[in-house]
């Protein structure tokens, strides 16, 4: 069962937890454990507690792939063991910036991973382009990047959902055509 869905949303507005949760009924649905691609490091101490309180609140059936810059590789090297959840794009563009990496072909890359799947992927990611511009040069190209990741990925899923306040909106599919 093949399925590939992207959850977008501001800061803390749900998304991871409506990602493990959707991930959590499809492992359910195939009868195998979720793995949870990570792609956050560790740098500081705050970051530390980030992550210790999303593993906490997964729960140990979840398996951990801490990959924090070949995402595609990842989900090619998990396909079948389960359905996989890659949180977050958002910091996976900040680590391709930092490591000098070729962002774009990067996320052709991944989208293509994404639509050779066997089993199915949920990915979150930020939504980057609601506020307003960033004052240098470097947080204004970090948000063109995310947002052309954002638009590569979303157009690669079948599904894509907005997350408001906890609550999942569906954007994709719709009726509308591009």
């Amino acid at each position: 069962m093949s399925k590939s869905i992207l959850i977008t949303g501001g800061a803390r507005s749900g998304k991871s937890v409506i990602a493990e949760r959707i991930t959590e009924r499809l492992a359910a649905e195939i009868q195998l454990p979720p793995v949870y691609i990570a792609t956050a490091q560790a740098f500081d101490a705050e970051m530390e507690d980030r992550i210790a309180l999303h593993q906490e609140r997964r729960g140990p059936e979840w398996r951990t792939v801490a990959e924090p810059l070949n995402v595609g590789q990842a989900l090619r090297d998990t396909d079948g063991q389960g359905p996989r959840l890659l949180d977050c794009l958002t910091l996976w563009v900040s680590n391709m910036m930092h490591h000098e990496r070729e962002i774009e072909a990067e996320a052709r890359a991944l989208a293509q991973a994404i639509t050779t799947q066997t089993a199915p992927v949920v990915l979150v990611t930020n939504e980057v382009g609601g506020g307003i511009v960033p004052e240098n040069a470097l947080a204004r190209r970090f948000r063109d990047e995310a947002g052309r990741v954002n638009q590569i990925i979303a157009q690669a899923c079948e599904e894509l959902y907005l997350a408001v306040a906890g609550y999942p909106l569906k954007v994709k599919p719709n009726d509308i055509e591009i």
